[in-house]
């Protein structure tokens, strides 16, 4: 199917057949990916007495319960909820599900023990005027897919580059670490709060989505993004981003 999108006076088509899923699916493994000291998620039948949902078991249909945790076990979408006193819900705050994306590529910079994406990497990588950001670090391992993220000081956003995506309009960030902040800040959050701009203008349409998987083969450029969510009333939910080419019309 090709679709028609306009934007700037400018026309798009977009191959809707032709989907690029940059989420992490979750599984009920250790391989899964996992961050902040939690054990590994559970996808497990329900058992009552001698019954167990499970086709294979006898029941008549497969019934599992899942025991997750959004912002450890896979790719999460979260909203300014995240980390404020008062309930935000990311189902309320993300009503808009299709945006004008820029996918791009940074080698985080070593600064002491930590690695850190600046403001002047950022602005530098990007090349146009994008709705949303995705960020892909360097190196691009495969093993991303299923690291064990707890206790290894990743890669993090810096609060002057947060501070320069809110300046530009950058309504929805996604990147493929656990969190844009850095893992141990003693609870400080200068990212998430800079890129809200909380509390004093607090953006509670802008949404963070943390922990996707971009392939090697998908390369920096234009796309437009399909964010998905599930419905869930909390501050984060499980989510799928998936892209679509764009090419300009003639």
């Amino acid at each position: 199917m090709i679709t028609i999108i306009h934007t700037n006076n400018q026309e798009y088509t977009v191959d809707l057949s032709r989907p690029l899923d940059i989420s992490i699916p979750l599984q009920s493994n250790e391989e899964n990916v996992n961050a902040w000291y939690i054990p590994a998620p559970k996808i497990e039948p329900v058992k009552e007495g001698n019954w167990i949902g499970k086709v294979s078991e006898g029941a008549s249909t497969n019934f599992n319960s899942i025991f997750f945790n959004p912002h450890g076990h896979g790719t999460h979408t979260e909203c300014v909820g995240h980390i404020t006193s008062d309930f935000h819900s990311i189902n309320k705050a993300l009503k808009q599900f299709f945006f004008m994306a820029e996918l791009i590529s940074v080698l985080p910079e070593k600064q002491g023990e930590d690695f850190v994406i600046t403001k002047n990497q950022i602005k530098t990588a990007i090349q146009s005027s994008p709705q949303a950001l995705i960020i892909r670090t360097l190196p691009n391992k495969n093993e991303k897919l299923s690291k064990q993220y707890s206790h290894t000081n990743w890669a993090y956003v810096s609060e002057a580059a947060a501070t320069y995506l809110k300046e530009q309009g950058i309504n929805h960030l996604l990147i493929d670490l656990p969190s844009i902040d850095k893992e141990k800040d003693e609870g400080r959050l200068l990212a998430h709060k800079a890129f809200w701009d909380y509390p004093e203008a607090t953006r509670h349409e802008a949404t963070i989505t943390e922990m996707i998987f971009v392939q090697d083969d998908i390369a920096d450029g234009n796309y437009l993004l399909n964010l998905q969510i599930a419905s869930f009333e909390n501050d984060a939910t499980p989510s799928k981003p998936v892209l679509y080419e764009i090419k300009a019309s003639n």
